[in-house]
């Protein structure tokens, strides 16, 4: 009865989700369903459980998601983003007009900004470029998708993205771990997707099929002679870039930072400073980053406008962090129910190829599919499991880095299911629905979870991180 209460609920969380319900109501809801089957008395389990977890993850990751979505905002409000997205779309042109939307969402998620942030930057170009190229607009959200959430959100090492970051805090790594193995992985996912839709546009071409007729969220023709400069918007980024390479591979931090919070007796305090400083270094990158963006970009900014981006970023960061840890609420009371011990059991047995790569990625993939989000599943699983696979690789002589890049990369896969919030929001933003555009999304999809284990298998051949 224990685990077909722990199945009803994944299952009821993933339809409400689907359907468009807030997992910020819906999860404790479902959670506390499952608990109720397994004998737990509800209202210690919304707060002790629930709860007790949901506000660690705020702790440790609210100024990521708060900063970060204030620097895409600013990004997005100065036209900065744009300029540069339609400089990347303008070079390459429409012969090369998918990998120009692709490495133009590559650029900005590098970067530090928003994927969400990107989807709205790059569309009105994208869009006006596979109409002028006759490129069906139903392979536009691949494109996107492509661009913007996988091998630089959470491969390529030193993205600043939250999927690179939460490992930091459970292996000790930097946001630069295993940096071959992320560099292989990424440019196998950029090489394959960009392979997969210029075959699905080859063959439209060849059925007579074009752009179509559309008219939901069609952008206007207009000038955009009055963007910045690429060049200008790209220096927000390079700031944020350079500030946070330095903090974590060149600048020492005291090792006894964290000793007098410590001796306070304060709850929640990281055990050791290698522990948060990756979340400091981008902490401080993201923060120059924004007076940067702001100091050139405020002119373009109508009177009073500044207060209005800086509000309305702060305030798109509430719905995000919540978002997460909800779900990361939910993961916690779920493993705590007696019925999870035989799941957990499964998981963490999965011994291919002898070391713990194999069993962190079906983890976290399961989790990050069942939840619709890539930072909410690889929360619970590295909540769950990281000390185990850390001992394991302890064991074997595995580095912490290889350990890092998986789960990142992992956590990036299953994620976008068809109830994940970003591909939703793709969508209605490009005017298209799942069964328009869904198909190329599931081809990245698949593309992302199938690299991560070329990843394993590259590391376990050659030990390079």
């Amino acid at each position: 009865m224990q685990e077909i209460g722990i199945i009803l609920s994944l299952f009821l969380l993933m339809f409400f989700a689907y359907r468009g319900f807030s997992v910020i109501l819906f999860a404790p809801v479902f959670a506390l369903l499952a608990a109720s089957l397994s004998g737990l008395p509800l209202m210690p389990a919304y707060t002790e459980l629930f709860m007790a977890k949901g506000v660690t993850y705020i702790k440790t990751y609210f100024p990521v998601f708060l900063l970060g979505a204030v620097f895409g905002k600013v990004m997005e409000d100065t036209g900065l983003a744009k300029g540069i997205s339609r400089w990347i779309i303008n070079s390459l042109g429409r012969e090369r007009s998918i990998l120009s939307i692709v490495l133009a969402g590559g650029v900005l998620t590098y970067g530090g900004v928003s994927l969400f942030v990107v989807v709205f930057a790059i569309y009105p170009f994208a869009s006006a470029l596979f109409k002028e190229a006759d490129i069906p607009k139903r392979l536009l959200p691949g494109a996107i998708a492509l661009g913007a959430f996988t091998f630089t959100m959470d491969s390529f090492p030193g993205t600043p993205q939250i999927q690179n970051i939460i490992p930091t805090s459970y292996f000790g790594t930097t946001v630069y771990a295993a940096p071959v193995s992320g560099l292989l992985g990424g440019l196998t996912i950029l090489v394959l997707g960009v392979t997969w839709l210029e075959y699905r546009r080859k063959a439209a071409i060849t059925v007579g099929e074009g752009y179509g007729n559309h008219t939901l969220n069609e952008p206007e023709k207009s000038s955009s002679d009055d963007l910045p400069a690429w060049y200008i918007g790209v220096l927000p980024l390079l700031t944020v870039l350079v500030i946070n390479f330095f903090l974590n591979n060149m600048f020492t931090w005291n090792p006894n930072l964290l000793q007098p919070f410590q001796a306070m007796n304060l709850p929640l305090v990281a055990a050791s400073v290698k522990n948060v400083t990756s979340n400091w270094s981008l902490i401080i990158a993201l923060v120059c980053g924004i007076v940067v963006a702001v100091a050139l970009g405020i002119g373009r900014l109508p009177t009073n406008g500044l207060a209005k981006t800086l509000n309305a970023g702060a305030i798109g960061s509430l719905l995000a962090i919540m978002n997460t840890a909800s779900e990361v609420g939910y993961g916690n009371v779920i493993s705590s129910l007696p019925g999870f011990k035989a799941i957990s059991a499964a998981l963490i047995n999965i011994k291919i190829g002898g070391s713990p790569l194999v069993s962190e990625a079906v983890t976290v993939n399961i989790l990050a599919g069942i939840t619709g989000s890539a930072s909410g599943g690889m929360s619970i699983a590295l909540d769950l499991f990281a000390k185990d696979w850390l001992t394991w690789a302890n064991s074997i002589g595995m580095s912490p880095q290889i350990l890092h890049r998986v789960a990142s990369m992992a956590s990036g896969g299953m994620d976008t299911l068809p109830h994940n919030g970003a591909v939703i929001t793709l969508l209605a933003v490009c005017g298209l629905t799942h069964r328009d555009s869904y198909p190329d999304i599931f081809a990245m999809t698949v593309i992302k979870t199938l690299t991560v284990f070329l990843v394993i298998l590259f590391h376990s051949i050659t030990g390079v991180l």
